[in-house]
């Protein structure tokens, strides 16, 4: 079975052209619930350059589902034969003014637009940078 992969090395996603805001804002709650970016802000914010892409993508997966440990890898295969949205789809990158450094282990950080790293990754010439998605056709 082949096996897709959102990882990214020593590359900073910035935040989409469109993206509402100019500063980073913590994703909102839905109700009781965490959303999607919440879930991936609250690993982000706990745990920087601790887990790669497909790390997050994956246990944000497995907590919606509610899959038990033992399910994992298991899971985790099927999960990832087929292709995966990567970071750059990410509401913390598309909406909320985060942007995702990966270092050169793959293993990723998230900075706020307004932040000094931000601007010290934009600067950086020896990181490769790509935009997150857009959220609206041109």
């Amino acid at each position: 079975m082949k096996r897709h992969s959102t990882n990214y090395q020593n590359t900073f996603i910035e935040i989409a052209e469109d993206c509402p805001v100019n500063g980073a804002e913590i994703p909102p709650m839905k109700g009781e619930k965490k959303s999607l970016a919440n879930m991936q802000f609250v690993m982000l914010n706990k745990h920087p350059y601790e887990f790669t892409s497909d790390d997050i993508l994956f246990q944000v997966y497995a907590d919606k589902n509610d899959l038990s440990e033992s399910e994992y890898s298991a899971e985790r295969e099927k999960f990832f034969s087929k292709g995966q949205a990567c970071f750059r789809a990410s509401p913390l990158t598309k909406r909320y003014g985060f942007g995702i450094h990966s270092d050169d282990q793959g293993k990723i950080a998230m900075f706020g637009a307004e932040t000094e790293e931000y601007a010290q990754f934009i600067a950086d010439k020896s990181v490769e940078k790509v935009r997150a998605m857009r959220s609206k056709r041109v």
